[in-house]
């Protein structure tokens, strides 16, 4: 809601020049400050409880739609960085993952507009539609899960078809989702790697990571090893909600609706074939393990 008020506002008024400079500062430092934020709900203990089986076929998946995702967004034409953030937002967790990745492989905010804008758009009808499409098929509660919790792009999409099947299968699939977040430090490592590994030279270049993002892995390792306080974790994770959302409305105040309209169209369109292969090697794995 946040990023669509920005963007009405921003297309409806001319923004005056001196707010400039802080809605620049707002859309970028402060979209890297609510990350570290963002990690103190990532745990890797939602990884080993999944089990051997589970898990290699989430790691598989993610580890493919990312490596597709970097390849093919060139290969279609889709302009930017919006088939990557689109592409890492479907392999992971949604809005979140977008916002964790755009600081370092984005440089235009309408990139970021479109990509949130297609992952919270296809995760919807994906929750509308699939758990019809697996009631006529023969799967047990944990097949219903691993469709659900490793094909959905948020927790919310996750939460929402699981439940609507069966408390067991929302159980499941929201089991699966965690482990697919817990993978988000990783992820974003990987990809900052494929992004920019042509301008890396020797072995220590390959460290000189965003500080955000070391941050972010440091504070993921702690909040997985060290049991902090609920109320903490709770205070924190709203702070970092509200500074996300003001990050988020600052950047729908620098996004043009024409330009938007021009690309978006094949964000969305990179966006439905990312999906579409992500649900398929979701539904081969099931079959086959």
């Amino acid at each position: 809601m946040a990023l669509l008020l920005g963007m009405f506002v921003s297309n409806l008024f001319k923004i005056p020049a001196l707010f400039q400079s802080g809605i620049s500062f707002t859309s970028s430092k402060q979209l890297e400050l609510s990350i570290l934020f963002l990690a103190f709900s990532i745990n890797y203990s939602h990884m080993a409880a999944l089990g051997a089986a589970s898990f290699s076929i989430i790691g598989f998946v993610v580890l493919t739609i990312i490596l597709i995702t970097f390849y093919l967004a060139t290969r279609v034409n889709c302009s930017g960085s919006t088939g990557w953030l689109v592409g890492f937002g479907t392999a992971i967790c949604g809005s979140s993952a977008i916002a964790a990745l755009a600081p370092s492989v984005s440089k235009k905010s309408d990139d970021v507009a479109i990509a949130m804008a297609v992952v919270n758009l296809l995760g919807s009808v994906g929750m509308l539609v699939l758990p019809f499409a697996l009631g006529g098929l023969n799967l047990n509660t944990q097949q219903m899960g691993l469709l659900i919790g490793g094909g959905l792009h948020s927790v919310g999409n996750v939460a929402g078809a699981g439940y609507g099947i069966s408390k067991e299968v929302g159980e499941a699939a929201i089991s699966i989702k965690l482990a697919r977040v817990a993978l988000l430090s990783p992820a974003l490592i990987l990809f900052n790697y494929l992004v920019n590994k042509n301008e890396m030279g020797g072995w220590k270049s390959y460290l000189k990571l965003p500080w955000y993002l070391w941050g972010f892995l440091l504070i993921t390792l702690l909040s997985s090893f060290i049991k902090l306080p609920e109320a903490f974790l709770s205070a924190l994770d709203a702070m970092g909600k509200l500074i996300l959302i003001v990050a988020m409305a600052a950047i729908g105040l620098k996004v043009s609706f024409k330009q938007m309209f021009q690309s978006g169209k094949q964000g969305l369109g990179f966006g439905l074939l990312i999906f579409f292969i992500q649900m398929l090697l979701l539904f081969g794995l099931v079959w086959v393990v």
